[in-house]
């Protein structure tokens, strides 16, 4: 697999997949890792999410923002590891972006409920996995 055949099936899976897989650093040193809900995605560039602001994970980004997203299709065995930095966001507007009626069964008072939060994944590199091909790229190579 070329290196323009693995960056162009792993922009269709990160396009394809509503759940991902984030990790973080835990306080301890050791990985920490938990599915999220991918709520937007720029390309492979920017990888957005939300979350309660109380949750563990806001803390431990804040200490250390270097973290990895994988997405993976399970039924063909593909798999896309990103890596990169991850952000902490409440500013009115990045909020309003993600914001969905159904929040609201999380979020009572709303998009300015303060236990809501926004993240946003930027990538540096990723490595793609399929049929035993093995593809790592720097984000720089991905032409969106």
């Amino acid at each position: 697999m070329t290196k323009n055949e693995a960056i162009k099936a792993a922009l269709e899976l990160a396009n394809k997949a509503e759940i991902v897989m984030l990790g973080t650093n835990g306080d301890n040193g050791y990985p920490n890792i938990k599915g999220m809900i991918k709520r937007e995605n720029e390309g492979l560039r920017t990888i957005w999410f939300s979350t309660n602001t109380s949750s563990r994970r806001v803390p431990q980004i804040m200490k250390d923002p270097k973290t990895c997203v994988y997405f993976v299709d399970f039924e063909k065995w593909k798999g896309l590891m990103l890596v990169g930095t991850i952000e902490i966001l409440q500013d009115p507007k990045s909020k309003k972006r993600l914001w969905e009626d159904t929040d609201l069964r999380y979020y009572s008072e709303g998009v300015t409920d303060p236990d809501y939060t926004v993240m946003r994944f930027t990538t540096e590199w990723g490595n793609y996995y399929h049929k035993l091909s093995n593809v790592t790229f720097n984000i720089e190579e991905v032409g969106e």
